[in-house]
């Protein structure tokens, strides 16, 4: 029982209650009939208990007589039995009809009692997705699933606020780093442009634009972020193929690309494949290999990216779509800013996709990113 969805549970609750009052109901009418019939019953007069006179009148035929009444009084008898049974019976046939009429009418009252949490539910599932611009605004008394739907409109605008705070932050951070970051690298290519730089100046400047680059990485993929967090304003046909053939040109990478569109913003989508694809180079083994595939069925588009890295546990994975997570550190920025496949889960869910990634059993990762294809239907209004 405890296993049953809750419209369910309420209906058999109904169809219980309808069932346990119409059988008490039932009941008290067969023991008020019964009752009755006796009553009826000892109120007659017993035949052997007629006067003398009326006996004599009688006369020899009173045996007879009495054997007539004896059988008016056994047929009397069958008689109010027979009603009894039909009491219980017939009213066991309506007990029966009610139950079904109350199943009935439970089913369609739990539908529309619990018709506002179902609203609830389908307002929390499009949270999950990311839209944390979604309300209830539940019309109706105000009970206590009403004080409920206000209580999460209450929180979700606190949140939407919050986050929004959040990634206003991070943006306008990024802007206002990005100046001085671009001046050093001007100062910095100005004194290695000098003629006859010392030796000393040439290591340190070239330092300086190394670590100046990968900033400059970090703070474009924080931009890129924030933007794939925000609702899509572009609806674009895209082909992940034509995509993925225009990042992995001139990379040894094995490909295997078929017709995969989709619509969403060809700027985000080619982050995704550029992600993926530099991640897959960049953790490889010596002389490992890179597999970029994309395919399509008539409801979503994949892209597959896979290579021969290092094993790497299974426990791992969730975590390496974590910003600033890598695999073995969280602080080693050597080899990236730790953002990449963040940045590909953050964009594929705001195409209303997913990301899934697998290790490999002879080493490396596995990435699969499902997307919405296009329908026949929505070309005609991209």
């Amino acid at each position: 029982m405890k296993h049953l969805r809750i419209r369910v549970r309420l209906t058999v609750l109904f169809g219980a209650l309808f069932l346990v009052g119409g059988a008490l109901l039932l009941g008290l009418t067969y023991l008020l009939v019964q009752q009755n019939i006796h009553q009826r019953n000892s109120g007659q007069t017993n035949v052997a208990g007629l006067p003398d006179n009326v006996k004599a009148l009688l006369g020899t035929d009173q045996q007879r007589f009495l054997e007539l009444v004896q059988q008016l009084q056994e047929r009397q008898e069958r008689i109010e039995q027979d009603t009894l049974d039909a009491v219980l019976t017939q009213g066991s046939i309506a007990l029966g009809v009610v139950t079904l009429i109350g199943v009935g009418f439970g089913w369609l009252m739990a539908e529309r009692a619990l018709r506002p949490v179902g609203q609830i539910t389908e307002t929390a599932r499009r949270v999950a997705g990311g839209s944390l611009h979604e309300r209830i605004a539940l019309n109706g008394p105000k009970d206590e699933i009403k004080e409920l739907a206000d209580s999460f409109d209450t929180m979700m605008e606190r949140l939407d606020k919050a986050f929004d705070g959040q990634r206003q932050f991070a943006a306008n951070a990024s802007h206002e780093l990005r100046t001085p970051l671009a001046i050093n690298r001007t100062l910095i290519e100005v004194a290695l442009a000098r003629p006859n730089p010392p030796h000393e100046l040439i290591l340190l400047g070239e330092t300086l634009l190394m670590v100046n680059a990968r900033h400059e990485r970090l703070i474009d993929g924080l931009l890129t972020l924030v933007a794939s967090e925000q609702p899509l304003t572009v609806h674009d046909p895209v082909d992940l193929s034509e995509v993925a053939r225009h990042v992995i040109a001139g990379k040894d990478v094995i490909s295997e690309l078929d017709t995969a569109t989709v619509a969403g913003d060809p700027v985000l989508l080619e982050r995704i494949v550029q992600n993926l694809v530099d991640n897959a180079i960049k953790y490889n083994i010596p002389d490992g290999k890179v597999w970029v595939a994309t395919l399509q069925s008539e409801d979503w588009a994949r892209l597959v990216v896979e290579n021969t890295g290092p094993v790497i546990p299974q426990y791992e994975i969730e975590g390496l779509f974590e910003p600033f997570r890598r695999l073995r550190s969280r602080t080693d920025s050597a080899r990236g800013n730790g953002l990449g496949l963040s940045i590909v889960r953050s964009v594929a869910s705001a195409h209303g996709g997913t990301v899934d990634a697998a290790p490999r059993e002879e080493g490396g990762l596995w990435v699969r990113v499902t997307l919405p294809t296009i329908k026949p239907t929505d070309r005609s209004h991209v």
